[in-house]
């Protein structure tokens, strides 16, 4: 997921954009956990796509606050 993409989506599907992608994460780490995860890059790339998403909503947030 882009950066630019997000950029496109309101603040309110940012942050259930970010749910989303936390509910993938905690699944993914369960498991992991439980030894049934195939591709162990998900985890990385899920992180920093929650750190995006989150990144995007803030400077939104700052913006709107202006």
């Amino acid at each position: 997921m882009k950066a630019g993409e997000l950029r496109d989506l309101t603040l309110a599907e940012l942050e259930h954009k970010e749910r989303e992608l936390k509910r993938k994460l905690f699944n993914l780490r369960f498991q992991r956990a439980t030894g049934q995860l195939d591709n162990s890059a998900e985890l990385k790339k899920t992180r920093r796509d929650v750190a995006r998403v989150m990144t995007v909503a803030a400077q939104k947030g700052r913006e709107a606050g202006r």
